[in-house]
C-alpha cells in the first residue's frame, strides 16, 4: 500500500508546475521533441541524484551549511535569469522555427538540453530540500531505509519521467499552433517571464 500512496504523491508532485516544467516547455518549443526529451532525461538525472543524496544522508551535509546553500541558489537563479532573458531576446528577434533548428544541429541541442535540464536542477537546493523531507515519509517501519529510499527514488524518477514524456508527447501534437511565429513569440515571452520569476524568487526565498 506504501509503494500506491508513494505512487499517487509522485503523481502530484509531477504535475505541479516549476522549474523543470519551463525548462523542458522551452526546449521543445525551441528544439522540438527530441530537446525536451533530452531536457527531461538531464532533469531526472538531477532528481535521482538528490534523491540518493538523500538516502544515503548527503543532502544533509547540503543543508547544514548555510554557505553551501546560499551558492548553490544563487547559482541556480542565475541560470534561470539567463535562460529567461534569452527567451525574451528570442521573441524580440521573432526568429522563426526554422531558423532556430537550423542554428541548433540536433545532436548539439539534444546534448545542450539534457546540460540544462541537469544543470538547473542540481542548482536547485529546493530540490535538496524536498527530496530529504519527501522521500523519508513513505518508508514504513521496520525496513531498511537506505534500501527503501533508493527503490522509492527509482520509483519517483519513472513516474516524473513518464509524465513529462506525456507533456512533450502533447507539445509535440499542437505543434501546428504552437509553431506558429506569433504564437511561438507569446509563448517566448511568457517562458522568459516565468523563468526569471522564478529566479527571483528563488533568490529571495530563505531556507
Amino acid at each position: 500500500m506504501y509503494l500506491l500512496a508513494f505512487i499517487g504523491a509522485c503523481i502530484l508532485v509531477a504535475m505541479v508546475p516549476g522549474v523543470s516544467t519551463a525548462i523542458i516547455l522551452r526546449q521543445t518549443l525551441r528544439s522540438g521533441r527530441g530537446s525536451g526529451f533530452a531536457a527531461i532525461l538531464g532533469n531526472e538525472t538531477g532528481v535521482l541524484l538528490w534523491a540518493l543524496a538523500a538516502a544515503f544522508g548527503l543532502s544533509a551535509l547540503l543543508l547544514a551549511s548555510q554557505t553551501a546553500y546560499d551558492a548553490m541558489r544563487i547559482a541556480g537563479a542565475l541560470v534561470l535569469a539567463f535562460m529567461g532573458a534569452q527567451s525574451l531576446w528570442q521573441a524580440r528577434t521573432a526568429r522563426t522555427a526554422v531558423e532556430v533548428e537550423v542554428a541548433v544541429p540536433t545532436a548539439d541541442g539534444a546534448r545542450k538540453s539534457y546540460l540544462l535540464g541537469l544543470g538547473t536542477c542540481l542548482a536547485n537546493p529546493k530540490a535538496a530540500v524536498f527530496a530529504l523531507s519527501f522521500l523519508p515519509q513513505f518508508v514504513p517501519p521496520g525496513q531498511n531505509v537506505v534500501a527503501t529510499l533508493v527503490l522509492l527514488s527509482v520509483i519517483w524518477v519513472l513516474v516524473d519521467t513518464l509524465w513529462y514524456a506525456l507533456f512533450v508527447w502533447a507539445i509535440a501534437k499542437a505543434k501546428a499552433i504552437l509553431g506558429k511565429p506569433a504564437v511561438r513569440r507569446r509563448l517566448e515571452r511568457i517562458s522568459g517571464v516565468v523563468l526569471i520569476g522564478l529566479g527571483v524568487r528563488l533568490i529571495l526565498e530563505a531556507r
